[in-house]
């Protein structure tokens, strides 16, 4: 069982950065891949990001390629996501998860915290 907490977002104007956080407990944080997803209203839900638990490779929706950067901290059981140059349609709420390297069904969700971009 792994607890996630997201914190971080807020409201920023179009062409500013914000840096999420998502902070693991329950279990062993390397073994687990870990992701960011969001929603928009209206919208359904965007698999956004992945830094994966072993060698850390990291993929990105095209939307975001460019802009955003998924990176973690095993000794600290963070994983993060700096956002750069944001545009209104990166507003969303932001989820972290957590799937088990050895057992991808246990997949785990944390609360989301709320990005909103405009001016």
């Amino acid at each position: 069982q792994v607890q996630l907490v997201e914190s971080g977002g807020g409201l920023v104007q179009p062409g500013g950065s914000l840096r999420l956080s998502c902070v693991a407990s329950g279990s062993t944080f390397s073994y687990y891949h870990m992701s960011w997803y969001r929603r928009a209203p209206g919208k359904e839900r965007e698999l956004v990001a992945t830094i994966r638990a072993a060698g850390g490779s990291t993929n990105y929706a095209d939307s975001v390629k460019g802009r955003f950067s998924v990176s973690r901290d095993n000794a600290k059981n963070t994983v993060f996501l700096q956002m750069n140059s944001l545009k209104p349609e990166d507003t969303a709420v932001y989820y972290c998860s957590a799937t088990h390297s050895f057992a991808p069904s246990n997949i785990y969700w944390g609360q989301g915290t709320q990005v909103t971009v405009s001016s």
